[in-house]
């Protein structure tokens, strides 16, 4: 039944998308990997992926499959008196937010805060392939979950409600551990959290962010080399979920600057792609 709490919250998710894109922020600006502008056509090819393709299926369920085999290993080992833990992230890793990034496209709109915080209230995420029975499994076993995400406050409700309609385990108000008002980006302070209390056995991410910090705010070669010097833990503890659609792969892109226009971002682009004369 199309109620009028749900005629509401369409219409204010409809009503922010629509909102200009140059609007002065009434919240924190978000993170880099979501710049503000309306020049999005170049990511119909990520979107169209992620939503039509089923090699993306199939990576997905590669990835919780290969999570699955090692939390197995891990399990066997001997131990600490630590109980095991698991950490993912919630947007692209468990929580499928192609639909929103497809609305704005079609839209022809660019990210704003309001839209996004709208759309988290809406709780209607899907789950990414695979990613509902292997954390369900994962608990079944005697593994906590712990989902940190850098969703905020006011999308904490949400994103709870989103993911229990979903059916994943393990969800409260101690496990979905969102970026608090005035923190940084990092989840280093809040893995450190779980760390205290429990043995972590697997982080699983769509974001090189989602395992440390050792990727933040460097360049594109950076991060290269730092994956390369990282490489064992790639498929063993670290386990991460294809996303081409949005990332901090796209701010090194752009050198990690925050303000350019769209002008200046459609170059970066450009200038990155190598091609058989460069």
């Amino acid at each position: 039944m199309f109620t009028r709490s749900k005629f509401v919250r369409t219409f204010v998710l409809t009503y922010f998308l629509f909102l200009p894109a140059n609007l002065p922020a009434q919240t924190p600006a978000p993170s880099m990997s979501r710049q503000s502008g309306t020049d999005n056509e170049y990511q119909v090819g990520a979107v169209l992926w992620t939503q039509s393709s089923a090699e993306y299926r199939a990576l997905a369920y590669q990835s919780f499959s290969l999570a699955k085999l090692r939390l197995d290993q891990a399990l066997a080992k001997r131990h600490t008196t630590k109980l095991p833990a698991v950490i993912v992230d919630a947007d692209e890793t468990v929580l499928d937010n192609s639909r929103f990034q497809a609305e704005l496209i079609l839209r022809g709109v660019g990210y704003t805060s309001q839209a996004w915080q709208a759309w988290c209230e809406r709780a209607e995420a899907g789950a990414v392939p695979g990613a509902v029975e292997f954390l369900n499994y994962t608990f079944r076993h005697g593994v906590h979950v712990f989902y940190i995400t850098n969703r905020r406050q006011g999308e904490k409700a949400g994103t709870i409600a989103n993911l229990k309609k979903l059916g994943f385990p393990d969800v409260s108000e101690e496990t979905v551990m969102i970026r608090e008002q005035g923190t940084t980006a990092s989840k280093e302070s809040r893995r450190e959290k779980v760390r205290s209390r429990y043995r972590i056995v697997l982080l699983v991410g769509d974001n090189l962010n989602d395992f440390n910090d050792d990727f933040a705010g460097k360049s594109i070669v950076e991060r290269k080399a730092q994956v390369d010097r990282e490489q064992s833990e790639f498929g063993s503890r670290f386990i991460v979920v294809p996303n081409p659609m949005y990332g901090d792969w796209e701010s090194a892109v752009y050198d990690n600057q925050s303000n350019l226009s769209d002008s200046e971002k459609s170059a970066k682009r450009k200038a990155t792609l190598r091609g058989i004369t460069n």
